[in-house]
């Protein structure tokens, strides 16, 4: 069994979600607005592992403020992944996204879901329950 760990970097700014596009060439949920994540390096820690993901795929610096979620699932090419979310704050402005992304937008949180896949939906209910803007 392949099993990996893998996390994600909700990044939010004046109440806006920093939201990233897949290119249309990628084989796993291809032009899908998603969130700046990924799976761990082996031994690596998990809010470390959140800033270097965050930091390689939009090229900005984040501070990890709050887990938000864990998910366990089985991705469609059979990989178990068990992935860690955190809410984060952007400590830079300056997106340069990596090659595996085509866009990105910082979309209003009550907007967010309109673009954001399914997947990432329950991170933005955890976000609103636990009012967790007062930490930004």
């Amino acid at each position: 069994m392949d099993f990996r760990i893998a996390v994600s970097s909700f990044i939010v700014k004046d109440n806006k979600l920093l939201l990233i596009k897949r290119t249309s060439d990628n084989k796993h949920f291809a032009n899908a607005w998603e969130i700046p994540g990924g799976r761990l390096e082996i031994g690596e820690d998990p809010i470390q592992g959140a800033k270097r993901e965050a930091k390689e795929e939009t090229g900005i610096d984040v501070e990890v403020l709050h887990p938000l979620s864990v998910k366990h699932f089985v991705r469609e090419d059979g990989q178990t992944i068990t992935k860690l979310n955190f809410l984060c704050r952007a400590l830079s402005n300056d997106i340069k996204l990596s090659e595996e992304h085509a866009g990105f937008e910082w979309v209003p949180i009550e907007k967010c879901k309109e673009k954001l896949i399914p997947q990432y939906h329950h991170l933005v209910d955890t976000f609103n329950k636990l009012e967790l803007k007062k930490l930004l």
